[in-house]
Order: C-alpha cells, then sequence, then structure tokens
C-alpha cells in the first residue's frame, strides 16, 4: 500500500513539472507556436466525433514510472462541439485553455467555464460529464497532457 502511494505521489508530481513546464513554455514563446502545424511531431489523430481535431504533439514511455505513456496532445472543438460523458480508466488528464471557452465538468463538481490559462485536472476513472466548447461562435483550442496506464483502456464512453 505505502508502495503504491509513493508511486500515485511520483506520476503527479512528474505531471504537475510538465503542465508548469508547458506553461512555461507557452508564456515563452507564445501558445500560437504550439497551433502551428510545425510544432506537431506526430499526425493528427481522428477524434471519435466530427468537429474536433487532436494532434499529438508529444508522446513518450516513461520506463522508471511502472511504463506509464505521457502524450501532450492538442485539442480544437469547433464552435458548440461536444463529446458523451466519459471515462479515460488509466490516465490522470491535465487540461490547459489555450484559446476561446471550455466548459468541463469532472464527477459531480460544478460545471467549470475555463478561458485561456486555466487548467482542469481528471483523476483515473473520474466522470468526465461535461466537455465541450462553451462558445456557439468560436472555436476552442487547448492542451491535454495524460499520464496513462497502458494496458488500461484510453476512453470508455458512460452508458446511458
Amino acid at each position: 500500500m505505502m508502495n503504491k502511494a509513493i508511486i500515485s505521489h511520483a506520476v503527479f508530481g512528474c505531471m504537475t513539472a510538465a503542465v508548469a513546464s508547458c506553461a512555461t513554455y507557452i508564456a515563452l514563446v507564445g501558445w500560437p507556436q504550439l497551433l502551428s502545424p510545425r510544432s506537431a511531431q506526430a499526425q493528427t489523430t481522428p477524434a471519435a466525433s466530427t468537429g474536433v481535431k487532436q494532434i499529438d504533439i508529444f508522446k513518450t514511455t516513461m520506463s522508471d514510472v511502472l511504463g506509464r505513456v505521457v502524450t501532450i496532445r492538442r485539442t480544437e472543438r469547433d464552435p458548440g462541439n461536444g463529446s458523451d460523458p466519459h471515462r479515460h480508466p488509466g490516465s490522470h488528464t491535465f487540461g490547459y485553455v489555450l484559446e476561446g471557452t471550455y466548459e468541463v465538468k469532472v464527477d459531480d463538481g460544478p460545471l467549470q467555464k475555463l478561458g485561456p490559462g486555466e487548467v482542469f485536472y481528471e483523476a483515473p476513472n473520474a466522470l468526465h460529464a461535461v466537455s465541450r466548447n462553451g462558445s456557439t461562435t468560436q472555436p476552442v483550442k487547448y492542451l491535454v497532457i495524460q499520464v496513462s496506464d497502458p494496458t488500461k483502456p484510453a476512453t470508455v464512453l458512460e452508458k446511458k
């Protein structure tokens, strides 16, 4: 039990450092650099629904942290676009809003309307009850940073 707590704290500490590094990078070079297709090392990942574009910016396996996979992804949602309620069973998920308004609700927490520079966090298996663009006229762009257990499903839709 003690080892799981230590590992959990280490993973959370690593992710906090990653989010802080991303925020510092954005502050230094500006977020438009992150939106440039030239900055993306991987190809666009097709999203489950239309109106969403996801580009993996960085992905690596952390061999010294139980083989967890770290992914940094830029997500863009068209005006009014949202996803169905879902969970990420094996992932610590952090989000950082670059542009626009992102609405998010995790578990029984309040609906949050986040703007540029604001962040959200989803613990593994938390219910991502609301994930949508808060505007009907402007796109929203945000970074998703995940530390994932590759032996668990990436996303599971909530049964209706």
